[in-house]
């Protein structure tokens, strides 16, 4: 596509909306477009790295009839995101907008609805979130993660296209990197994490569960864990206590390289995680958050330890000592791990932002002839 145009892409401000927002702007700046970004006031905790040109924080809460004392307060709140949404929108003029979930994403994609522009929503997961559910009647098009995605509304298959779940360059950069060798006595890597946000259950079950190993494997252990600063101190303790070498940190810049050297992952299933897992190629244990809406991150694990590239665990009613014998049988089964690995790079698709790019730039082109035929 030779044209080139101002992109508006909306996520909501969590790594799980915004990273593969971010990987589908970095492959549109390489074909010359323009990015802007409209999300929520999480994203100076989640998108410092995003390359917008420019980016529009608008008024957002989220829906939830569980508890009707607030709903009109948070309605209101959605309404006055859509009021700015949609002023931003008219100012900034974009020839299409790109959704990728949550509802800081409703605001501004209701709004390009209304005045016009074309739209496509993006879903992560294998089940289609309630955000992407009221929008996808409205927008032109939905793009999806999974080849097979639950809750699609009735008489709106034909708007779906698989193009995988995007991921930034710094993952792709560590697509297909060489399973760690894994001597018989050899350190073993060890990568825990939770999500952007991190996740309390870690810092609990972790270093007791890794402490009921045998001595000699504890030895052998190099964790590496992403730990909420709250969290950091006792955990640190509790690895020490053990004799655990760990590295904790609320962040880890570099991410994609620590998991491509990890042997094994214990982590969340986000669908982001479960993509960067499949595009690395890693095997995980995978602890899908409990109550989350839809059961998302446990159908993402179930797909994911469908293909025997990891293993899904039930946070619920999980103790230490169960564990530490689910981990010490995987740990030492280095053939078992080498072999989730591929099976886990099988499921990669490092393509995806282009695919959705691609995407992208077919309905942009379809809204300018639609365009040039009506005026």
């Amino acid at each position: 596509m030779s044209e080139k145009h101002t992109v508006m892409l909306a996520a909501g401000g969590t790594g799980g909306h915004l990273f593969p927002a971010q990987a589908l702007a970095e492959v549109l700046l390489t074909r010359g477009h323009r990015i802007h970004l409209m999300t929520d006031e999480r994203v100076h905790d989640y998108g410092k790295e995003f390359p917008a040109e420019e980016t529009h924080v608008v008024p957002s809460a989220t829906l939830s009839f569980s508890d009707p004392l607030r709903v009109p307060a948070r309605a209101l709140k959605l309404f006055r995101g859509y009021m700015r949404a949609r002023g931003i929108l008219r100012r900034v003029s974009p020839s299409a907008i790109v959704g990728f979930g949550g509802y800081p994403s409703l605001p501004p994609m209701i709004a390009a609805t209304h005045i016009g522009v074309p739209s496509l929503v993006h879903e992560q997961n294998s089940v289609l979130g309630r955000a992407n559910r009221i929008l996808a009647a409205r927008v032109t098009g939905v793009a999806t993660s999974f080849a097979s995605v639950r809750n699609v509304p009735d008489g709106l298959a034909a708007k779906f296209r698989f193009t995988g779940n995007p991921v930034r360059a710094k993952v792709k950069a560590q697509a297909g990197a060489p399973y760690p060798e894994l001597s018989v006595n050899g350190a073993i890597s060890l990568l825990v994490f939770g999500g952007s946000q991190g996740a309390k259950v870690f810092a609990d079950l972790m270093p007791p569960t890794l402490a009921l190993l045998t001595p000699s494997l504890r030895q052998r252990l190099r964790v590496t864990q992403q730990c909420r600063p709250e969290d950091m101190e006792r955990t640190k303790t509790a690895y020490a206590s053990a004799g655990i070498q760990a590295e904790l940190n609320p962040f880890f810049a570099d991410m994609p390289e620590r998991m491509a050297k990890s042997h094994l992952v214990v982590c969340r299933s986000g669908a982001s995680t479960v993509a960067e897992l499949g595009v690395v190629g890693r095997p995980a244990v995978l602890l899908p958050l409990p109550h989350a809406l839809d059961n998302d991150q446990l159908r993402n694990a179930e797909a994911f330890a469908a293909a025997g590239a990891g293993w899904l665990q039930s946070q619920n009613g999980l103790e230490p000592a169960a564990f530490a014998a689910v981990l010490e049988r995987l740990l030492l089964d280095g053939a078992g791990l080498k072999g989730a690995a591929r099976k886990a790079l099988a499921q990669g698709k490092p393509d995806a932002a282009e695919a959705l790019a691609t995407l992208t730039e077919s309905m942009m082109a379809a809204g300018a002839a639609v365009g040039s035929k009506t005026s």
